[in-house]
């Protein structure tokens, strides 16, 4: 009985905070733009079946995937006071070569080119 009794008072209290803060509340109009979600370039009252250029999407994928590549070179430095010279030197040469390989592939599949 003493938990019920616990349990509908926390009940009360959150829901008073919850009125109280809807009261209390800055916003008492609707703005349609501002309740709208927004997407950077795009009108938001416009047409959800806009064509999207694919390009836009491979360069936002080549970004991620390099700076992602990246931020896994940072730990090799540190890494050169550790290990032995030769391990460190196929490690890193081994690494880039991958990123080189992947720059090469998307360089032939003309991804890096603005404009076709």
């Amino acid at each position: 009985m003493l938990m019920l009794n616990i349990f509908m008072i926390i009940m009360m209290i959150s829901n008073i905070m919850m009125l109280l803060s809807i009261i209390i509340s800055k916003k008492t109009y609707s703005d349609r733009e501002k309740c709208s979600p927004f997407e950077c370039g795009f009108d938001p009252k416009s047409s959800a079946r806009i064509p999207f250029s694919l390009h836009f999407f491979l360069i936002t994928v080549i970004f991620l995937i390099f700076d992602v590549e990246i931020a896994l070179i940072f730990p090799i430095i540190p890494l050169f006071k550790m290990v032995n010279f030769f391990f460190w030197t196929k490690i890193s040469f081994f690494f880039i070569l991958i990123l080189l390989i992947g720059l090469y592939h998307e360089w032939n599949q003309n991804m890096l080119n603005w404009t076709n």
